[in-house]
């Protein structure tokens, strides 16, 4: 009898992993939304390398601008924060695996009851006391591919956390870097507006010398003065743009807002080619891209199980331990005893919960996808946004340096007709500001360069190497 009750265990117990080629769950597949046509690149090259691949100490030459990634990417809060995510994922991940795994479970109990005079054993006891210790293992056939899908949705939550980690760094270092080469460009605009404070001030004691002489006027000379005001009103308004960037730049760093520390902005060199690949590329490089594929895939997974749910599902239980009604025999051999019980549960009334579950999975599943062509479309913009203005700035850098060579010889020329009576004073102040307008505005070209280059950097997902 014994041996015949085995031969049965074993045959359901086969049968039932036998059923587990039933598989419904589907596979993924990548939707088609990646198109040569996403890059509006026509002048630049496009080729298998990609300037995202560099890493960026490489990228960024600055000790400077290194020390402050370094500092950004061990303390930045955003950075703790998207690591704290991915723990929690993993461990989720991790969950998913032992989906295949039996449950176990140590149970102890203590059983009192109080029999009924008239009831079955009422008449030979008045109370039984029974006692019991057992383990009970349940194990749910994969049939449908459910544990499977989760395991699978679990993994893409995971990595999709890990790509979001390393979306936050390289934003964190783009954000850093901009900052630190805006401010270099402040200070080289607070050094040019200085400069003229001075030649201003030193103007306005000449043009006040030539009015005791008669040679001028007093509106020159309140002209000069408002010029001066104007020149000293620029500077006000980079002292409090560089304050303001630098606590920008101190809380990217995880620190309270500080001064500074800083190169120049002749001093910066990016050595590295525009090189942007190609558009495929964007789903192996750029951070946020495949963290919302990920998100897809864990989408699908979850709608995969939501399916499965419309099957029965099999299970097997067994349970053994011991059990006496005498606490002295409870470990006795004759206080062993063992049951195993399959079973299989098919939903049929349960108030439209899994049909629910379905439909809102499938929502869902489409809502990810819309996400996913979104990024594909928001990387391709931004990485031709970015080459656009990196094309721009370097032609403006071309014409503002031609602009004021040329407002410097009308300032020279200017003045020195003045000197002999050919010109008058308005000429003069009207060069000068051109002048002073034309040096600002090329170094702010020269910033908007350097900027798009992280710009660049940034879009093709480089960073996080």
């Amino acid at each position: 009898m014994r041996s015949a009750l085995r031969y049965k265990i074993i045959f359901a117990i086969t049968g039932l992993l036998s059923l587990q080629s039933c598989f419904v769950a589907k596979d993924y597949e990548r939707p088609e939304v990646v198109r040569e046509e996403f890059y509006r690149t026509d002048s630049i090259k496009q080729d298998s390398l990609n300037m995202a691949l560099i890493s960026w100490s490489e990228m960024f030459t600055d000790p400077l601008l290194q020390d402050y990634i370094e500092q950004g990417l061990e303390n930045n809060i955003d950075i703790r924060v998207a690591l704290q995510q991915v723990l929690t994922a993993e461990a989720y991940a991790k969950q998913g695996k032992a989906g295949y795994l039996p449950t176990l479970n140590g149970n102890g109990r203590f059983t009192h009851q109080e029999l009924s005079p008239n009831s079955q054993f009422g008449s030979f006891f008045s109370s039984i006391n029974q006692y019991e210790v057992n383990t009970s293992l349940s194990w749910e056939a994969d049939i449908w591919g459910k544990i499977t899908s989760q395991k699978r949705a679990f993994e893409a939550g995971y990595l999709q956390s890990v790509a979001a980690h390393k979306a936050v760094k390289t934003r964190l270092i783009a954000e850093i870097a901009s900052s630190y080469y805006q401010l270099l460009s402040l200070d080289e605009q607070k050094r040019i507006t200085e400069e003229t404070i001075e030649t201003r001030e030193k103007s306005l004691e000449t043009t006040k010398a030539l009015k005791e002489a008669g040679l001028l006027t007093e509106v020159g000379v309140k002209q000069t003065e408002a010029q001066l005001y104007t020149a000293q009103a620029i500077l006000v308004d980079l002292n409090e743009q560089e304050r303001l960037i630098e606590n920008r730049l101190s809380i990217l760093l995880g620190e309270s807002p500080m001064q500074i520390e800083r190169s120049t902005l002749g001093g910066q060199e990016i050595t590295t080619g525009l090189s942007i690949g190609v558009p495929a590329q964007l789903l192996r490089n750029r951070p946020d891209v495949i963290a919302a594929e990920f998100d897809l895939i864990n989408s699908f997974q979850l709608t995969n199980v939501a399916r499965s749910n419309f099957y029965p599902s099999i299970t097997l239980t067994a349970t053994g331990g011991f059990q006496s009604l005498d606490a002295s025999k409870l470990f006795d051999a004759n206080s062993l005893f063992a049951s195993i019980i399959g079973g299989i549960t098919q939903p049929l009334l349960n108030g439209r919960q899994i049909r629910t579950q379905y439909e809102v999975s499938q929502a869902e599943q489409e809502q990810s996808r819309l996400n996913f062509r979104r990024a594909i479309l928001e990387a391709s913009k931004e990485v031709s946004d970015a080459l656009y203005s990196y094309q721009a700035a370097s032609k403006k850098i071309e014409i503002k340096q031609k602009e004021y060579e040329a407002y410097e010889m009308a300032t020279e020329y200017s003045e020195e007709l003045l000197n002999n009576g050919l010109a008058n004073y308005l000429e003069v102040l009207t060069a000068r500001q051109n002048s002073l307008n034309s040096r600002l505005d090329l170094t702010n070209a020269r910033f908007n360069q350097l900027k798009s280059i992280v710009d660049i950097y940034r879009a093709l997902g480089g960073g996080w190497q």
